[in-house]
């Protein structure tokens, strides 16, 4: 299963790009990262067979072992993708809301785009080192 991360902003060379990329390259399954304007621009269409994932404020926030087990889940379904969403300052209209599979947050915080990048990818690392059974989560 493909995990593709779709954000607004452009993150250029910074601190944050360097650790996206390092998280990025960590993970064993086929990742992918496209950049979208912070307005205009439109989200190619989802495949079919696919999930989308919102990042968003008001969404469900999940332990790692949870968005670890949904990770598992969409993959032992035959999920072709697991695509998440970033948005731009003002966040996610009502319709890209409404059409999510999954409205994820990471606490009731506000966080700069750039940052959630840099979590979202820590994330997806971590569920997959989970998935396989890598110490590199320590639970407790």
């Amino acid at each position: 299963m493909l995990l593709h991360i779709v954000a607004r902003g452009k993150i250029g060379r910074s601190a944050e790009a360097e650790l996206v990329d390092r998280y990025l390259k960590r993970i064993p399954w086929p990742t992918k990262l496209s950049e979208l304007p912070e307005k205009g621009g439109n989200v190619a269409a989802l495949p079919t067979n696919s999930v989308s994932v919102v990042l968003d404020e008001r969404g469900s926030t999940l332990s790692s072992l949870e968005f670890a087990r949904k990770l598992e889940t969409w993959r032992d379904e035959g999920k072709r993708e697991a695509r998440f969403l970033i948005g731009a300052a003002d966040g996610h209209d009502d319709a890209e809301r409404r059409s999510a599979d999954l409205l994820l947050s990471f606490g009731s915080a506000t966080w700069p785009h750039l940052l959630v990048r840099a979590m979202l990818a820590e994330q997806l690392f971590r569920a997959t080192s989970i998935l396989a059974n890598h110490p590199y989560h320590r639970e407790g």
